[in-house]
């Protein structure tokens, strides 16, 4: 197979903060060589790829993702809906996801037990189209939890995978294990968004459930997620080793400090587009401002924004994107958590970026992600314009020029005449 040689682009390579002139050579499925500022790589026998100026960056990893849940406003909603359609919905999900420059997904729970296994497999064996993925349980969660929908003498479907004691939750780690999930995760905490049953605040699972759901998951070599809005839950997560941590909404000073003694082995993503959407743009779902305040979602909004803050601040790792794909928070907007990053948590526009391509890539954690540099995988786009002056650019499809997932296109750029933006000269 041919090398290709990416010319005349400026590149965020994922850690810098500023976009560098240069050059980058694919081979096979990794990058090969970059060459920054006035060096040229060699030409010979390779396909050459004017990139007309763009900028030439990293795939965006998305660490809290949703591809099996349906547009809906309700987990319920999600429950019901057949398992054919939901299927077909997943695969929909997945491709939307890939052509707004999502190149990797760490999902966050599963519509169904087995949607994200079969979803995986069928993007690993080229049959559908989109990001590479780790594959997550549906949310383990207690009687009366977020993501259980039943009633006393009615059994509802939703989300969750439901049990009441230690056993229980061995049970259905061990079973989730047997058909093939990458990931587990389970609901230690409550959320507005199951008002009036368990509020975000609260933690419903016992000490030993929790214990039991992340011994028997490290025992069988898999890795954990937690919903863990409220303080014990995030201490729990601390205690018990859970790397991916939803939310942390509600943390205390105390809690902020243990997290950031272990800073390395935990990576947070708080999800808070759907805070903000649901609080400013949630009216048409029927949820106004007022019912925001009265279920808890504004205090969410308001708690994310204070303690993201804090964690930027002692360099906690926090990650954009998560909960995407709700009808309030629709596929293809994920990145405007990178303005909310800049605009709510202080971060600046290249910190934004480079939790969602290097640090991303760091805690997809299977392959090396998420950098321009020799030796990573070949997951890159280019987009038409400078994303650190400009965020939002990537909420438009057609400014993503180029998308290359494990060396191959997704989408081949186009002849750089067609590019708005003025070249770079070599």
């Amino acid at each position: 197979m041919q090398n290709t040689v990416f010319t005349n682009v400026r590149i965020f390579d994922g850690v810098s903060d500023r976009l560098q002139p240069g050059e980058v050579e694919i081979q096979g499925n990794r990058i090969h060589a970059v060459a920054k500022g006035g060096e040229r790589l060699s030409r010979d026998g390779k396909s050459v790829v004017d990139g007309g100026g763009a900028t030439l960056m990293p795939g965006f990893v998305n660490t809290h993702g949703h591809l099996s849940y349906p547009a809906v406003t309700t987990l319920e909603e999600i429950g019901r809906m057949p398992i054919e359609e939901n299927m077909m919905e997943a695969s929909y999900n997945a491709r939307t996801a890939l052509d707004y420059g999502f190149t990797a997904i760490v999902s966050g729970a599963a519509a169904k037990p087995r949607l994200d296994i079969v979803l995986r497999n069928e993007i690993n064996a080229g049959r559908i189209p989109g990001p590479r993925m780790l594959a997550t349980s549906p949310e383990l969660t207690v009687s009366g939890g977020l993501a259980d929908g039943n009633m006393w003498g009615r059994q509802i479907p939703a989300n969750g995978l439901v049990a009441d004691s230690p056993d229980g939750f061995r049970q259905i780690v061990r079973a989730m294990v047997r058909e093939g999930v990458d990931l587990i995760k389970f609901n230690n905490s409550g959320d507005s968004f199951c008002y009036p049953k368990v509020g975000s605040i609260t933690n419903p699972m016992t000490e030993e459930e929790v214990r039991a759901i992340c011994e028997t998951t490290t025992n069988l070599g898999r890795r954990l997620a937690a919903h863990a809005h409220a303080d014990s839950s995030v201490a729990q997560c601390i205690q018990y080793g859970v790397e991916f941590i939803y939310h942390a909404t509600f943390v205390t000073d105390r809690t902020i400090e243990a997290l950031e003694k272990v800073k390395d082995k935990h990576y947070v993503t708080p999800a808070f587009g759907l805070r903000y959407n649901m609080h400013f743009e949630g009216e048409p779902w029927g949820i106004t401002q007022e019912i925001s305040e009265r279920i808890g979602n504004k205090r969410e909004f308001d708690a994310t924004i204070e303690n993201m803050t804090k964690m930027r601040e002692a360099g906690i790792k926090v990650l954009p994107f998560g909960d995407y794909g709700f009808k309030m928070i629709p596929l293809g907007t994920d990145a405007r958590d990178l303005q909310h990053m800049v605009n709510y948590f202080g971060y600046a526009p290249w910190e934004a970026l480079r939790a969602a391509t290097a640090y991303g890539g760091e805690a997809y954690g299977v392959e090396k992600l998420g950098r321009v540099k020799p030796g990573y995988l070949a997951d890159l786009i280019m987009v038409d314009g400078d994303p650190l002056s400009n965020l939002a650019l990537f909420l438009d499809r057609d400014r993503i020029l180029m998308i290359m997932k494990d060396g191959q296109y997704h989408k081949a750029p186009p002849p750089p005449q067609s590019h708005r933006h003025a070249a770079v000269a070599e």
